[in-house]
């Protein structure tokens, strides 16, 4: 579904990605740790072109993300993937002056041509998914910072993607509120939707993911099923990451 050639990424004379080389089936759920700045965050955004990489191919579905075209061309290009590829950042990035049903409705309205009949069932089916069904005319103001991030998550869904992205979903929330959303992307991983997953969560990634790969400089240091992985790392620089951040 999504497949990584010698991607890389340079910043000035930084070096983020260093060649990376890395696919995800379809219906896989693959986690990426590592210690900050190690590049993982810039992989998840040059997978939809939100960074464009320096060197390398991106591929989604058999189709090359980073193609070779120029002007319309190209932003009608990438415009098409992004809606196969959503991503779920940080902060949010709901639009204020919407309420809640509007925020998911929108996009399938405008980009998928559906009625608004048909994208608010979408939104109400997605609402009950989250467990925010009686929030639907709320404004994002009036929202925790977990349930806005769960709503974030039912709008990216809404475009029915091929490809979830998240990048640090629970970082910027409250220690409380973060199990309320790895419980939403649990249910996600049940029904085996095509996840990229940056975090810092390490338990949640053992548990969740079907495949983690160690970033660390740019690199991609070790990877494969995270009950190995996690348990048993081989490389000694995953090894000690994995015991300052599982106390193991």
């Amino acid at each position: 579904m999504v497949e990584l050639k010698g991607l890389r990424k340079v910043f000035g004379r930084l070096e983020v990605l260093r060649g990376i080389d890395m696919s995800v089936d379809k219906g896989q759920i693959l986690s990426l740790i590592g210690p900050s700045g190690s590049g993982k965050s810039t992989l998840l955004r040059s997978v939809n072109l939100l960074e464009t990489p320096t060197g390398g191919e991106v591929w989604l579905d058999g189709t090359r993300v980073n193609a070779d075209l120029k002007g319309l061309a190209y932003e009608r290009h990438v415009n098409g993937l992004r809606r196969e590829m959503q991503m779920v950042f940080q902060q949010f990035n709901l639009f204020p002056h919407l309420t809640v049903m509007q925020n998911l409705t929108i996009g399938p309205m405008k980009l998928l041509g559906l009625s608004k009949a048909e994208a608010e069932a979408r939104g109400e089916e997605l609402l009950c998914k989250v467990g925010l069904a009686e929030k639907a005319l709320a404004y994002p103001a009036r929202l925790s910072g977990g349930q806005k991030q769960r709503v974030a998550i039912a709008r990216a869904l809404a475009m029915r993607p091929k490809v979830m992205l998240f990048d640090e979903v629970t970082s910027a929330l409250d220690p409380e509120l973060v199990d309320e959303v790895n419980a939403v992307m649990k249910d996600l991983a049940a029904e085996h939707i095509t996840m990229l997953i940056v975090t810092h969560e390490m338990r949640f990634a053992a548990e969740v993911t079907d495949w983690a790969v160690f970033m660390d400089e740019g690199m991609v240091v070790e990877e494969g099923p995270p009950d190995r992985l996690f348990s048993d790392p081989e490389h000694p620089r995953t090894r000690s990451f994995l015991r300052k951040h599982l106390g193991a």
